[in-house]
Formats: structure tokens, sequence, C-alpha cells
């Protein structure tokens, strides 16, 4: 018969685990997600926190519910070093370590989920992420991500954008934890200015590694570095590790917006249709594409990309979605393309399938009256 152990759980009550699991982050000035965060990890065997330097009652907060932090300076700060110096902190007997951030929300019987895929010859844990949530709570951008592993074996790499490296003896073992959800909820107000300058410095580390290539361009966008953008990415694309398809289709649509903000219309739909050929089975470069035709009021084009969109059913479960694509915003462009072809019938047909993924957006509302008024 398999022996279990016993642990107590913060709240003061016992039942079986098949293993110890620790919970770890690191954090700096989070005070407010620290009640929200504790509540949803706190049946951990233990949580485990690093704070770089908080200023706000982090700290306090924290060891309130029961998490123990630890204060470490992080100057000048690099995520793989501040994650990796919070890996020294957790005991040599954990089973499972679950790494999360304090803006995370672990969904309820994360547990459970995770005690039943894991083996004792598991290495690292994949699990459903959801990057963004729209407002009524559903998934805007969501792919599988892979931060819960064993707890020897591994180490954090990359001052930004860091993922976990297996340094472990023998085959890496990865198995998917069925029902296990992470729901990422930023502050829309945190500052991004440390991303360009350790980006930049992954890069002089390692100059030809293609995903921190890629990031690095995409920050350039997200910074309106127009030509820096078009310039690295391009860099990304010539590199023979560059062989994602959904990547490379991704930095495509990030040229081909660039292209756009400068003012180079013919320059932003040659790289859209780059994009499509790259990745045939992206919804993304023809909602841009119908994005560019209604600013041009070319109606059939608008019309015909948006259709084809529509066309491509499944979602991929990885970083490089837009939001936008699987949203209501397909589905709009279409009625918006149908109604100025005098086609009102389909128009409404497309509006509701819109309104049905955005019931309280006025503008959809009130454009719906406005086809059925025409018909």
């Amino acid at each position: 018969m398999k022996c279990m152990m016993s642990t107590r759980l913060m709240g003061g009550f016992y039942m079986s685990n098949k293993y110890k699991i620790c919970v770890y982050a690191i954090c700096k000035n989070e005070e407010k997600f620290v009640d929200r965060w504790m509540d949803h990890v706190s049946n951990a065997d233990v949580v485990i926190v690093v704070d770089t330097g908080s200023s706000d009652n982090t700290i306090e907060k924290l060891k309130k519910r029961g998490a123990l932090v630890y204060s470490i300076n992080a100057t000048p700060f690099r995520f793989d070093y501040s994650r990796n110096e919070c890996l020294k902190f957790i005991p040599d007997d954990i089973d499972i370590c679950v790494s999360s951030d304090l803006d995370d929300v672990i969904e309820h019987g994360w547990r459970e989920h995770l005690e039943n895929a894991w083996t004792r010859e598991t290495t690292r844990g994949l699990y459903l992420y959801n990057w963004s949530v729209n407002t009524d709570g559903s998934p805007a951008v969501q792919y599988t991500w892979d931060r819960i592993h064993s707890r020897h074996g591994y180490k954090w790499i990359y001052p930004t954008h860091e993922i976990l490296e297996y340094i472990g003896e023998g085959e890496e073992k990865q198995v998917y934890i069925e029902g296990m959800l992470y729901n990422h909820h930023p502050d829309p107000s945190k500052n991004r200015s440390l991303n360009l300058p350790l980006l930049k410095l992954a890069i002089k580390e390692n100059p030809n590694n293609s995903r921190n290539l890629y990031y690095l361009g995409r920050e350039y966008m997200f910074d309106s570095s127009w030509d820096d953008c078009i310039l690295t990415l391009k860099e990304y694309l010539a590199l023979p590790t560059s062989n994602w398809e959904d990547e490379r289709s991704s930095s495509m649509r990030f040229i081909a917006k660039s292209y756009f903000e400068k003012g180079e219309i013919l320059n932003s739909k040659k790289w859209f249709h780059k994009a499509i050929s790259e990745s045939i089975l992206s919804r993304e470069p023809y909602v841009g594409l119908s994005l560019l035709a209604y600013l041009e009021k070319d109606w059939i084009s608008v019309y015909y990309y948006a259709n084809e969109a529509l066309k491509i059913k499944e979602k991929s479960f990885d970083f490089a979605n837009d939001a936008n694509s699987w949203d209501f915003t397909p589905y709009d462009l279409a009625a918006l393309g149908c109604y100025n072809l005098n086609m009102i019938a389909k128009a409404i047909e497309f509006s509701e399938q819109a309104i049905n993924l955005s019931p309280n957006d006025d503008r959809l509302l009130n454009n719906h009256k406005i086809y059925l008024d025409s018909l």
C-alpha cells in the first residue's frame, strides 16, 4: 500500500497529500495583490517570497498571511538572478516547486490537479495560462506555460522574459496538468521601463538568441521605436534558429504595424501578407489587413479579410495570439463591410455574432440597430 504523508495546511486543518509542494515568487511593492494571491496559494505546504526592495507594506502583509519572506539586494535588477535566489530558500525535501507572480490567480483546486498529474519521475509541469483576461473574465490571450518543476535540476536564465533551463541528470520528463489554470491580472500602471535595457543586456550576453531578439523587437514596438522594431525583427527573421512559424508570423505583424505607424501603408500590407504565408492558420494578419482596409474605406477588402479570418476556427494555445482576432472584432469588421456593400442581411448575421461576444458594447448595439433599420 502506498504511503501518504500528512501535511498541515495554513488554516489549521490536516489532509493527506501525495507530494510536498512549495509556491514561490519574487515581488516588489505589490501589497494590493497579497491577499488575493495568498487566498489562492495558501494550501501549499510552504509559500516562499523573495522581496527585491519593497517600500510599501508588501512584506508585512505576506508574513501576516503565513508566507516566508526573504529580502535580497537585487541591484542591478534582473529577473533570473532574483528567481534563482528565491530557489535557494526552498527546502531540499520539497517535491514540486510552483512558480507564480503575485499578480497571478491560480484557480482553486490546483493542488488536486497537480498531484493527480505528477509522478515521481516528472520534472516539469505544463498548464493553461491566461496571460490577459477580458472584463467578463473570459481569456483574451491564452497559452500553455511551464513554470512548475521539481525541486532540483532547474535554474532560471535571461535577465527578463526569463525561462527555466533544465540542468538535471537524465532526460527531462514533462507532464500536462489537466484542469490547472493560471489567470494573470497585471497592474496596468506598472512601469515597463526595465524591459528594454534588460532585453538589450540579454542580446549582449547571447547575440544570436532568436527568442530574446524577438522579444527585443516587440519591446521596441511597445516603445514606439518603429525603425528599431523593423530592423531588430528583420535580424530575428534572418537567424537560422528562427523557425517557429507562429512566432515568425507574429514578428511580421509587428513589422507591418511599425510600417503603418511610419505611414508606409504599402509596406505594411506587404508584411501582413508575408505573415499570412508564414502561418496560414493564424487569424491575426487577416484581421490586421481588414483593419487597414477599414481605414481606407475599402469595403470589399474589409469584408474579404474579416471573412477569411473567421474561416479559421481553431485557436492555437500560444502567446503569439492577438486578443482582438478572437473577440468580437472580426465579426464587427465583417458586418461593417457587408453593410457598406449593401449586403444587409449578412451584416445583421455578423453583427449578432459580434454582440454575442460583447453584449454590452454600445457601439455594436447602435450599429446593429442601423443594420436592422436599413433592412
